[in-house]
């Protein structure tokens, strides 16, 4: 039987930046999770970094949307503040979504990574030099 239990874990990362990984169905509480580290970043960074890394997302729950909408709609106003952006999927659509976003929002530093790099993705978002 698959799991259905969503993963939500905050990694480690700079003092602007946030880390996470996602895994199987994203809840409403996960994204208030999401939403309130994101609302700290801001208050205390003038440009906030973003680390995402997915595995095996089968998608979001719908009661937990319009709660979401709502707390994600003041961000619009702050998209100049966000930095370097990296997303690290083991699915190839998520990775499609996100090359689609960052073309719409050029002005934000979009990267896209698969689970291999992450490593690499992490060390970027936090504004260090790679590792060989």
């Amino acid at each position: 039987m698959a799991r259905t239990t969503a993963i939500l874990e905050f990694m480690d990362s700079a003092d602007d930046a946030i880390a996470l990984r996602m895994s199987d169905k994203i809840t409403g509480s996960d994204l208030d999770a999401v939403m309130d580290r994101l609302d700290a970043l801001f208050e205390r960074h003038e440009k906030v970094h973003v680390f995402v890394e997915t595995r095996g997302i089968d998608g979001i729950e719908l009661a937990g949307l319009p709660g979401y909408l709502a707390r994600a709609m003041p961000l619009f106003g702050k998209l100049n503040r966000f930095g370097r952006v990296a997303v690290v999927a083991d699915q190839a659509w998520i990775r499609l979504g996100t090359r689609i976003e960052s073309a719409v929002l050029p002005f934000i530093s979009y990267r896209v990574f698969t689970p291999d790099h992450g490593a690499a993705a992490l060390a970027w978002v936090n504004g260090e030099a790679p590792s060989a």
